[in-house]
């Protein structure tokens, strides 16, 4: 005679462990926090979960599992709305050689009706599910990640060779709020390297043209347009409103005035600068490395800035040095990865090569070291040529 599916639920659940709600509570508050996984369907998902769930619906969890969770050690807590999918979910999980999983007693409803914290999920809905699809196969993004990027901000500073590409791929991946900061109008002389911008253009706000462009690849992205030139006076208004400031400044007073103004915020600084057949790369963090001031604590004589219009610059290499931005703004923003703290990337077209140099922080930084004087920012008095963006 055909077993039931009672009477195999009830052989399932004498073969794993189950736990109620307020068991399962206390253990997400200790220090040895179990991972917490809804196995329920999406349109479940979207209506709460218990808070850092991560999302793996029941007919995926063998294939996601091992991305998820790769320690087979470590303890899982699987819940679905009721208990039971996720009792039959455990026991998967024991074949697959996990030692420590438990089955949520009762499911969502009982958490729910235990008075215990929920969260509503931000969820994608079918459309960006599609359009942002190659980042949720990824395990490290997901669409948690994903979710995040589109909650996030990002203020690129200068619309210009380096943050053309800075914006278009930070547009691209997601980020929900991208300001622009730029005072300029299109010349055709940008047009050689500054993608954001078209010849039919040419005489209007790079910050409009460059809306535009953001607003025609990705209608998810709100573009906020500061036509200005950052200057003691606004900065710190203006970078208070985003998670990443990102530095494509084509001057060396903008320069030091982000990095003082960061310092004062404690805003993370992705910084990009280049020359001719060279650029440079690095993330000034405050309190986990050295600043702009550490490195160089002086501007150059004016002499040895010259702009790009004097100097040239390869219109392909912002391309390469502002991708490489993006990519630093989005591990920062994500949380993953080996961001450049303390090191400084430098490249040359010529000989396509990398080399990476080690920064330390100068104890004796007036702006960052031991003894810092920084208490608010001023402007830079420096007149020079305008060095290649």
């Amino acid at each position: 005679m055909a077993q039931s599916f009672t009477e195999m639920l009830c052989q399932v659940r004498q073969q794993i462990r189950e736990a109620d709600p307020t068991e399962v509570f206390r253990a997400t508050e200790g220090p040895n926090a179990p991972v917490l996984i809804d196995v329920r369907e999406l349109d479940e998902y979207r209506l709460g979960a218990l808070p850092g769930a991560k999302h793996i619906p029941r007919g995926y969890l063998e294939l996601h599992i091992e991305d998820e969770v790769p320690d087979r050690d470590r303890a899982l807590v699987v819940y679905c709305a009721a208990g039971v999918r996720s009792a039959l979910a455990a026991a998967s999980l024991q074949a697959l050689g996990y030692e420590n999983v438990v089955s949520l007693a009762q499911g969502f409803d009982g958490w729910k009706r235990a008075g215990l914290p929920f969260v509503v999920p931000h969820t994608l809905d079918d459309a960006q599910r599609n359009r942002y699809s190659r980042h949720l196969l990824l395990p490290e993004i997901g669409e948690a990640g994903q979710a995040r990027l589109l909650e996030s901000s990002a203020l690129v500073v200068g619309a210009g060779g380096l943050g053309s590409p800075v914006a278009l791929y930070l547009a691209a991946a997601g980020v929900g709020t991208i300001g622009l900061v730029d005072s300029d109008v299109v010349e055709e002389s940008n047009l050689q390297r500054q993608i954001l911008h078209s010849t039919a253009r040419v005489g209007q706000p790079k910050t409009s043209s460059a809306r535009q462009t953001i607003e025609a690849l990705n209608p998810d992205v709100r573009v906020v347009e500061h036509n200005e030139r950052l200057v003691a006076d606004n900065v710190m208004a203006i970078i208070g409103r985003y998670d990443v400031i990102v530095d494509g400044a084509d001057n060396f007073p903008t320069r030091y005035l982000l990095n003082d103004a960061s310092l004062l915020d404690r805003k993370p600084v992705v910084h990009g600068s280049i020359f001719r057949f060279e650029g440079q790369l690095t993330v000034f963090r405050p309190q986990a490395g050295p600043c702009y001031r550490c490195l160089f604590p002086e501007p150059p004589p004016p002499d040895l800035a010259p702009s790009c219009a004097e100097a040239g610059v390869l219109g392909v290499l912002p391309g390469i040095v502002g991708s490489l931005q993006a990519l630093e703004v989005l591990k920062l923003l994500l949380g993953i990865g080996d961001p450049l703290v303390g090191r400084l990337l430098l490249f040359d077209a010529l000989g396509t090569n990398f080399r990476e140099l080690q920064l330390r922080s100068d104890p004796n930084c007036p702006a960052c070291g031991e003894h810092a004087t920084l208490e608010q920012v001023t402007d830079l008095d420096y007149s020079c040529a305008v060095p290649a963006r």
